[in-house]
This record gives C-alpha cells, structure tokens and sequence, in this order.
C-alpha cells in the first residue's frame, strides 16, 4: 500500500509539474505572446494585435493556413504619415520593423477610409492574408498576397494587390505634400527597406491589416471564437 501511495504522489507531482510550467495551455501560451509583442511594439494598439494573433491561429486551426514564423500587421486607422506596419518574428518574439506604408489611392488621402475587394478598385483591402512568391515587376521587387478571406480580400491575386516598394513612400514626400503617395491598392513600403521586409515575409508568413470596419468585423471568419 504505501508503494502505490508513493506511485500516487509522483504522478500527481508530475502532473503539477506538467500543469504548470509544460503543459500551458494555448491560451496562455498566446497571451504571452501578444504580452511580449505588445511590449516591443507600444505604438500598436493592444487590441489590433490580439485581433492579428487571434485572426492566424483560426486560419491555423480552421486548416485555411499553416503555422507561420512572421506575421506582418498593417493598422490603416492611423494616419499615412505615422508608421503603421509592423513585423515581427514568432518563433523567437522580436519586432523587425516599423514602418511607413501607403494605401490605395481611393481609399483615401492622409487617411484610408475606404476598402475594396473589387478589380479596378484601387483600393486597399483589409483581412488576413498568405505571403506568397516574389518576381521583379513594374513596381520592382515584389511580393504575391493570397487574401484568405472570402468577399474581403480573396481577389487581391486577379486584382494584383502586391507588396512592393515605392518612392512616394517616404519622410521627404510627407514633408512636401503633408501625406504618402498612393497606391493603386498595394501596400508599399519605403525602397529602402521593401526588399530586405519581403524577403523576410515571402513564402506563407501571415499579413494581416486592420481598420476598425463593423461589416468586417461581422464578416470575418477569423475574428470570431474559433472554439
């Protein structure tokens, strides 16, 4: 008897030891993420963070994509002239830039107000996205988006919203005309830095870009309780 007591209580300490530092829970595993993130990225809103994460682990565990290591967020409610668009490193939780990024030309002026899935559009498109493949085009070094979300963005490929640098994207064009240069729906970043952000983000990374969009909020996949 008092060998099976003993059994009894290395596999209730093991389970302790399990519960408490191995076995985390997803969800805390996740708000320790989004804690350190945040920590690193203080001009990012919290809550457009958490809403970023949240967005890739349903697509993760919807089986829509694969994990990823980098996630890209793009937060459009803030002016053109701030920096809006963060990268960060997942695996090992870093933030690798910061940075100005343009909108759609009918999307607005200093502010992007207005979002589209429509060809011919030009205009930006919320939601999540896959990174894809690379090819040097119009716009130069420049990244495929796959847009994962169904009358959101999913037609960013036929509409060729691509992630590409531009040179009106830049302090010097902010301080001339009071705003970034606009795309025709792309998310471009400053030349001096697009190449080095894509090469980091191509090939299934996650993108996820936000503005605060009731409709959307109703009608994303990803911005629900995944269970």
């Amino acid at each position: 008897m008092a060998r099976i007591a003993d059994l009894f209580r290395i596999t209730m300490l093991a389970a302790f030891v399990c519960l408490v530092s191995i076995c985390k829970p997803t969800a805390l595993r996740a708000e320790s993420l989004s804690n350190r993130l945040s920590s690193l990225a203080p001009k990012l809103s919290r809550d457009v963070l958490q809403m970023a994460l949240h967005a890739t682990e349903c697509a993760v565990a919807s089986g829509a994509a694969q994990d990823a290591n980098y996630l890209g967020v793009v937060d459009y409610s803030l002016p053109s002239t701030k920096k809006r668009f963060w990268v960060f490193d997942l695996k090992h939780p870093q933030l690798l830039w910061e940075e100005l990024i343009a909108h759609g030309k009918n999307s607005g002026d200093n502010y992007a107000t207005a979002f589209s899935n429509k060809v011919g559009s030009l205009q930006s498109s919320l939601g999540l996205f896959r990174t894809g493949d690379t090819y040097v085009g119009r716009n130069g070094y420049s990244m495929h988006l796959h847009g994962l979300e169904p009358g959101i963005n999913n037609a960013a490929l036929d509409r060729a919203i691509v992630m590409h640098g531009a040179s009106y994207v830049s302090k010097d064009f902010v301080q001339h005309y009071g705003r970034l240069g606009r795309s025709w729906g792309c998310p471009a970043l400053r030349q001096e830095v697009s190449t080095d952000v894509i090469n980091t983000l191509k090939d299934d990374a996650f993108l996820f870009v936000y503005y605060p969009d009731s409709e959307w909020k109703q009608e994303s996949p990803y911005l629900k309780n995944c269970g």
